[in-house]
């Protein structure tokens, strides 16, 4: 009966190894909870001042289901523009959470209009224009992340 009851545990042990797995955040990846359900976004990550001012300026497309994460240090009130920007952008705006504040949809190529994201903002996912009102992301929802800090997140790695 012995060898039964470890191999067991050892299938439950793999099991849970699995499904923490699947709750596992990823660097290239951020996903977004909300009344709609789970989506996830192949993402790249800016996270220093010459790449979040570099950002997407000059991509001419981006695969449907990826976007960019910029990262700040800490919550700080950030503005957008699109100067350089050939293709429309949905920009979702979060807090040190990860709980979006805002959405602006549809954010206009070339435009040099600026694009706020309000206060107290630390991370902003861009995305394909019209891919948050295809899936109903909006303010309240939250996004996971690992620059997320795990022990502020809203949704944190590992939580199903």
């Amino acid at each position: 009966m012995r060898p039964f009851v470890l191999g067991a545990a050892t299938a439950l042990m793999m099991l849970a190894g699995t499904a923490q797995q699947a709750w596992a955040c990823r660097a290239d990846q951020v996903e977004i909870k909300g009344d709609f359900g789970t989506v996830r976004f192949r993402v790249e990550v800016a996270d220093t001042p010459a790449s979040r001012a570099q950002g997407l300026m000059f991509v001419r497309q981006m695969p449907q289901m990826s976007g960019m994460l910029f990262v700040y240090e800490r919550p700080e009130s950030v503005s957008f523009w699109m100067e350089n920007t050939p293709i429309p952008l949905d920009m979702i705006f979060a807090d040190a959470t990860g709980t979006i504040q805002r959405v602006h949809a549809e954010a206009i190529p070339f435009d040099r209009t600026p694009i706020p994201g309000g206060e107290g903002i630390q991370y902003v996912l861009e995305i394909n224009g019209g891919l948050a009102a295809d899936f109903g992301i909006d303010a309240g929802d939250v996004m996971r992340h690992p620059a997320i800090t795990q022990n502020m997140a809203a949704w944190p790695c590992g939580a199903p």
